[in-house]
């Protein structure tokens, strides 16, 4: 008797937690630009992405209920600080995902722990999320600046171009991405020759690019983003700067960018992602997808990560049956292997730094383009082991607190 009281009270228990996960939503926030120079590399792109993973994740099967929520930071970080703790305080998010724009994502990135929620990083650069400043909140999916300089700026030196100039943004992640590159250029026995800060976003190139020809550089590397990288690309060709014998290398670069520019003006540009559309079957068929629901145009790194990372946070949630502690969800998706049809089998690092594979390709010459979205030659693949930061390069105390307890953090070892 008193084993079947037990048993019905142990069933009543587990009928209400249950309950409880599908009577009260998992809200997710995407927080982006959907105004400005980002908003076509995130923007309600990135809300489509998300979307898309709820749908395909099929929450109902697994007893949850899913909301989709968006926001616009304007790439203010107070803006988008404020933002968060509003959704955070009074709204019920549980997890903020994409925050392009380093400056803003750093500003998150301390809310996020403060609340004990949850931060998905896909748009934003800056390798200091998963460095010095890391948090057992936030893990950073897609891309970042150390990536990013052994992608490009590795390919440049290795071309001969082991002088250079940079043209940098004034904010957090021209300023990372500057200093990563300039890392990286100096190992390989190049020199950096001087560098300009622009205005954050910049209106006029000209006098930067200008200052960057005069320097005699082979390389002029373009430490900015976005709208900013447009324009900076345009007035190099107005300029004639390749055409003079200088190199252009793009340190961030999306295909939205190359599509914005077309195959003429952008044709030889070397580049590095961790995302094309056209990369395999899996890749293709999502953007199919996601092109008939976005006015046909194919989804960038960003939007990509986007949808990857809320699918991996939902089965850290339903393994959890929680999404009230952000820490613990956040450990539950460092322990769970990533595996997803846009980056494959991969990992999240102790530092919440996702490995996976990284891409060096070439803007195509428009007489090899069949299309208006194909845009890219693929040059290399990076392995992930090699494309990001040693684990205990960073700098990051979750690191120093895995290794002073004499236990290997999940993952840790993986490979995608």
């Amino acid at each position: 008797m008193r084993a079947r009281v037990l048993l019905t009270a142990l069933l009543a228990g587990l009928a209400s937690s249950v309950a409880a996960v599908a009577g009260a939503p998992v809200k997710i926030g995407v927080l982006n630009d959907r105004s400005g120079v980002y908003a076509d590399i995130s923007g309600e792109g990135s809300v489509v992405a998300a979307r898309m993973a709820v749908e395909d994740f099929r929450p109902q099967g697994h007893d949850l209920a899913v909301e989709v929520v968006a926001g616009d930071h304007q790439n203010k970080p107070a803006v988008g600080a404020a933002l968060a703790r509003a959704w955070y305080d009074r709204e019920g998010v549980d997890a903020i995902f994409d925050v392009p724009t380093s400056s803003v994502a750093l500003a998150v990135h301390q809310v996020t722990r403060e609340r004990n929620k949850v931060f998905v990083d896909s748009g934003a650069g800056t390798a200091d999320l998963t460095g010095p400043d890391c948090s057992p909140n936030t893990v950073h999916w897609t891309f970042d600046t150390v990536a990013l300089a052994n992608g490009t700026g590795g390919a440049m030196v290795k071309r001969g171009g082991d002088t250079w100039f940079f043209v940098t943004a004034d904010y957090a992640f021209g300023e990372a991405v500057q200093r990563d590159t300039t890392a990286l250029i100096l190992r390989k026995g190049g020199r950096v020759l001087g560098s300009v800060k622009t205005p954050f976003p910049a209106a006029d190139f000209a006098p930067s690019l200008r200052q960057a020809q005069g320097s005699g550089a082979k390389v002029i590397g373009l430490a900015n983003a976005g709208g900013d990288t447009i324009g900076a690309v345009r007035e190099a060709a107005r300029l004639k700067v390749t055409e003079g014998g200088q190199a252009l290398a793009g340190l961030l670069i999306f295909s939205s960018d190359i599509h914005s520019l077309t195959p003429k003006v952008a044709q030889g540009l070397v580049l590095t992602e961790p995302f094309y559309w056209d990369l395999n079957e899996g890749t293709r068929a999502f953007s199919d997808r996601f092109a008939r629901r976005f006015g046909g145009r194919k989804p960038t790194a960003a939007q990509a990560g986007v949808y990857a990372g809320v699918l991996h946070y939902l089965k850290a949630v339903a393994a959890l049956r929680k999404a009230d502690d952000g820490r613990r969800v956040v450990a539950k998706m460092k322990e769970l292997p990533t595996d997803d049809p846009l980056f494959g089998k991969g990992s999240i690092r102790s530092d919440g730094r996702k490995i996976h594979d990284m891409y060096l390709f070439e803007v195509k010459k428009p007489s090899e383009s069949k299309g208006e979205w194909d845009l890219y030659r693929t040059l290399a693949t990076i392995p992930g082991a090699e494309a990001f930061r040693p684990l205990d390069q960073g700098g990051c105390p979750l690191v120093t607190k895995a290794a002073q307890a004499g236990t290997a953090a999940p993952n840790e070892g993986a490979r995608p």
